[in-house]
């Protein structure tokens, strides 16, 4: 049988997304959280994967890494609202074999799950805050999510660092 993992923290877009690979034949379950996902790793084996970049308090990345540790080969899609390319690499870095911006179809996951060609990604541009939000989580990547040594690398003071991860939380 084909199983999916959806993880998004928009509660009804993941059960949206749920319903219809159910009536395309999946075994679906989805979460909210990247805890969950590890949570739900450990009784649901999925061959597949959709994750969302931005959840609240949280990073899609974090859950594609911890899928990805789990096992290797679980196809994994990266959902997101805010398309660009340093997250795209990342994502594809870490173990995500697809990167779709929302809303994408039903079809388009599936077409990826498969490795076939999907429609082109249409980008929007991106806003200011989204550009510093992903510096910020790359100079974090980069530091093994140390605060202080991601501040020193973008040149600022660590509490000023601290309110802006505090603001993206809530």
């Amino acid at each position: 049988m084909k199983t999916v993992l959806i993880v998004d923290d928009d509660k009804d877009f993941a059960e949206s997304l749920e319903r219809s690979f159910s009536r395309r034949d999946f075994e679906a379950r989805s979460v909210n959280s990247v805890k969950a996902a590890t949570e739900i790793l450990q009784k649901f084996h999925p061959r597949f994967a959709v994750v969302d970049l931005k959840m609240i308090g949280e990073s899609g990345l974090d859950c594609i890494k911890a899928i990805h540790n789990f096992d290797h080969t679980i196809k994994i899609v990266m959902l997101t609202g805010y398309a660009s390319i340093t997250t795209t690499i990342e994502a594809i870095k870490l173990g995500a074999c697809y990167y779709l911006a929302k809303p994408a179809s039903i079809d388009s996951i599936i077409a990826a799950f498969n490795d076939e060609v999907v429609e082109k990604i249409t980008t929007k541009k991106t806003s200011l805050k989204n550009i510093e939000w992903e510096y910020i989580h790359k100079a974090l990547l980069e530091t093994n999510f140390n605060i202080s040594k991601a501040a020193r690398l973008l040149g600022i003071h660590r509490r000023t660092l601290a309110r802006k991860l505090e603001k993206k939380r809530l």
